[in-house]
């Protein structure tokens, strides 16, 4: 089975809220697109830019429009629009989508430790490929979550600056998501 560790070529990973940016992301030096934007109608001819530049794309599932949170849109999800893998705050959704073959980042919100707590041993009981955590601009916690799972993070909000990439990355994460295109291509 194929790690997301094997597939994080740059580590400042592009995260797209809009569809201007899409094109930006498209021609960035990051080789993996957080997709966060779109709907029923656009999401697939977004992918399909995506894929034409090579990019290893997770869709954001709780962010396009008009789509449920159900095993069947996993399901289509899989077999018609064919991302990497998908990204959600809801547990049953990381389950489905590992049973359709694809890669899942479970996003956790830390607001304070309670959070972090909850959402480490959610993360532990369904087992994502990676953990995205926000904000990212927290380099000791980084640092203190590697130790407490195994699993590869991610951290990502509130980044707008190179020397915030570069202290995630130092604190352990296995990669940085922005949605600052000014961020994407910088060569780390």
């Amino acid at each position: 089975m194929e790690k997301i560790v094997n597939i994080v070529e740059s580590q400042v990973i592009a995260s797209v809220k809009s569809p201007e940016h899409l094109e930006l992301a498209a021609a960035s030096n990051s080789n993996v697109v957080f997709l966060l934007t779109g709907d029923l109608l656009t999401t697939s001819d977004y992918l399909d830019v995506l894929k034409k530049a090579g990019k290893q794309t997770f869709l954001h599932i709780d962010f396009i429009e008009g789509l449920s949170n159900s095993k069947n849109a996993l399901k289509y999800i899989a077999k018609v629009w064919q991302p990497k893998g998908i990204i959600t705050t809801r547990n049953s959704l990381i389950k489905y989508a590992k049973e359709e073959g694809l890669m899942t980042v479970q996003r956790i919100f830390l607001i304070d430790k309670n959070a972090m707590k909850k959402g480490i041993e959610m993360a532990d009981q369904y087992q994502p490929d990676a953990i995205e955590i926000l904000p990212g601009l927290m380099p000791s916690v980084i640092d203190e979550l590697t130790r407490t799972t195994k699993l590869p993070i991610i951290a990502g909000g509130l980044i707008s600056k190179e020397k915030e990439i570069l202290e995630g990355l130092e604190a352990g994460a296995l990669a940085i998501s922005s949605s600052d295109p000014k961020l994407w291509n910088i060569d780390i």
